[in-house]
């Protein structure tokens, strides 16, 4: 049996950033990260479409624990001990730059999250933090005033323990048999499969701002949506899907969205319709896009509004004006099942909140046991939000066990 003074479960985000600033703050500490894959930084690499969505620029705690569905008031506290700018100023220090996009998510300046990797490799070695893959744990068992760690490939014990395996089955029903509570994972982040003429033919079409309501329900998102050849993706869409990750389960994802891609009342529409109709008489509406939406989805809803390609403005009949009016402002579309991005896939589910001290990460049952990532029921909308939930978790339960 192995004896390390510190064992982290899980060759991840949390579990590598963590092991880095307890080697960095307390050099003593012999750590050891146990991965039960054959690479270590899977997710990290394929994050954010190989890029690496590091964190995102919501530099007001109060604000950022706004994107978690679940977690949004344990992370105040820890917000305000590691933040974003923290988190920028930490990869900074060791000669990574990020940049901010358009739309606040940050990545490192070589749009490559190959960067992130070499920075954990480089830094994990400096600080002599012992990598173990092909590890898979089996056993975790308390003794007297350490833990005994069996896996496939040999036995460890240690005073201090660190769970960052993410969404892992296996790992939470062990954590169940130490006693932790763990709430029903469900998928978090996932796109709508939808199958309508008026969505069929235009995969790759994107309406910047629309409103989106999940109906019979009280969930509503807006933001970019993207058509996709399954249904409906993009921000607008994921956001509402993590928000709902719990309702929409019960629903076994079958529910009726409503929306609208213009962001206004169909009145206002309708009147801005009826003003083109007197302006642009002999145009055909096929032909003449209105609100800035994408030639090819207006074109859809102008045939969804009992209208053909050759109709002209002055020849639209009072129905046909109020229908592309609704198909604008208020289109419904039946969704009958999700798809998850699997190499980015985020789990509403973990052990549960109350059972964790948010000051330090550590385990409110269980003496020298921190959790720090999604293993824990917190997740957050597609954005950076869930690997900044990651950086600050790691930090805190670093500077616990290297004090102790």
């Amino acid at each position: 049996m192995m004896d390390k003074d510190v064992i982290i479960v899980g060759g991840g985000a949390a579990g590598f950033f963590a092991a880095i600033n307890i080697a960095e703050q307390n050099p003593q500490l012999k750590v050891a990260i146990l991965e039960r894959g054959k690479e270590v930084l899977g997710k990290v690499k394929v994050s954010g479409g190989g890029r690496c969505n590091v964190t995102h620029a919501e530099f007001i705690p109060q604000e950022l624990v706004k994107y978690y569905p679940r977690g949004e008031k344990e992370l105040l506290g820890p917000f305000h001990q590691f933040m974003t700018g923290d988190t920028m100023a930490w990869f900074e220090e060791r000669g990574v730059a990020l940049k901010i996009e358009d739309d606040g998510r940050m990545f490192p300046v070589s749009d490559s999250s190959q960067t992130i990797i070499d920075c954990f490799l480089f830094e994990a070695k400096k600080h002599k933090v012992e990598i173990l893959t092909n590890h898979a744990v089996k056993v975790i068992r308390k003794l007297d005033n350490a833990w005994q760690i069996e896996t496939n490939n040999g036995n460890f014990k240690s005073e201090q323990l660190l769970i960052a395996t993410g969404s892992s089955p296996k790992i939470w029903t062990i954590l169940e048999s130490l006693g932790h509570r763990i709430s029903q994972p469900v998928p978090s982040l996932f796109t709508f499969n939808i199958k309508d003429k008026r969505l069929k033919d235009i995969p790759g079409v994107v309406a910047q701002n629309v409103e989106v309501k999940v109906l019979g329900t009280d969930l509503y998102s807006e933001g970019p949506l993207l058509v996709t050849h399954w249904g409906l993706s993009a921000p607008a869409i994921l956001k509402l899907s993590a928000f709902g990750a719990l309702e929409l389960a019960q629903r076994d994802y079958k529910f009726d969205v409503e929306v609208n891609f213009v962001k206004q009342s169909t009145t206002n529409v309708l009147d801005h319709l009826k003003q083109v109709k007197l302006d642009s008489a002999k145009k055909t509406v096929f032909k003449f896009p209105q609100f800035e939406l994408p030639k090819r989805l207006w074109q859809q809803l102008v045939l969804a509004s009992e209208m053909t390609e050759d109709t002209r403005w002055g020849d639209i009949n009072k129905n046909q004006l109020e229908t592309l009016a609704g198909q604008l402002s208020r289109a419904v579309f039946k969704v009958d099942g999700k798809s998850t991005f699997k190499e980015e896939f985020v789990t509403a589910g973990g052990v549960d909140l109350k059972e964790i001290n948010f000051k330090t990460f550590e385990s409110k049952l269980l003496k020298n046991l921190y959790l720090a990532g999604e293993v824990i029921n917190i997740d957050a909308v597609t954005g950076g939000f869930n690997f900044q939930n990651a950086w600050t978790g790691a930090f805190i339960a670093a500077k616990a066990i290297s004090s102790k």
